[in-house]
């Protein structure tokens, strides 16, 4: 049976017996979500890459510590990802600003470059607003808002009940409503974060 067609249950399994192709479609599956979360998290690519880096570390060491019964296996990545950018944020003890965009202005038609502007300008006010929220209430924000998380998903990745999701995402949505003023009050597109 081909390995891209296998759950992630099933793959972690086969890692852990050391099959090497089902760490590899793991890795393919998942690191582009637990990159941009870390990133999102921390505002910093070389943070947001070493976590990476030690999360997958972390799953092939330990991959028997998952249980299936405690939360699904996107929980439980977002949840070594949050602890690891903690920790990698403390030893920073700073954060980094985050970089914006990815230098795709000069393809865009001079009848769309001063929308494309203003729109560059939103998502890095929005960026900052984000990374500017206590921690407990950034995290909520990216689960829910950006990666497109349930409560219950985003309650299994943090650790907390789901009443404590619903009321930080409630508190963030309006620290970031005072931050950002009336300009940007339009809902965040989610889109679930599935590689």
């Amino acid at each position: 049976m081909a390995a891209e067609i296998l759950s992630d249950q099933d793959l972690l399994r086969r890692m852990a017996a050391g099959d090497e192709e089902a760490f590899v479609t793991l890795y393919r599956r998942w690191s582009g979500c637990v990159y941009r979360f870390a990133r999102q998290m921390s505002g910093s690519t070389s943070i947001a890459e070493d976590v990476t880096q030690d999360v997958f570390l972390a799953l092939i060491r330990e991959a028997e510590r998952f249980d299936a019964d405690r939360g699904s296996f996107p929980a439980y990545l977002y949840g070594m990802t949050r602890n690891l950018v903690r920790r990698a944020i403390e030893r920073a003890s700073s954060f980094v600003t985050m970089q914006d965009g990815d230098g795709a202005l000069d393809q865009v038609e001079a009848g769309d470059l001063f929308a494309e502007m203003e729109r560059a300008e939103t998502v890095a006010r929005v960026r900052r607003a984000i990374l500017a929220l206590p921690v407990h209430y950034r995290e909520v924000v990216i689960l829910c808002d950006l990666h497109g998380m349930s409560y219950a998903e985003a309650a299994a990745a943090l650790g907390c009940a789901v009443g404590t999701i619903r009321s930080r995402l409630n508190r963030a949505r309006a620290l970031l409503s005072e931050r950002l003023g009336s300009s940007t009050s339009a809902p965040v597109e989610t889109k679930r974060c599935y590689a």
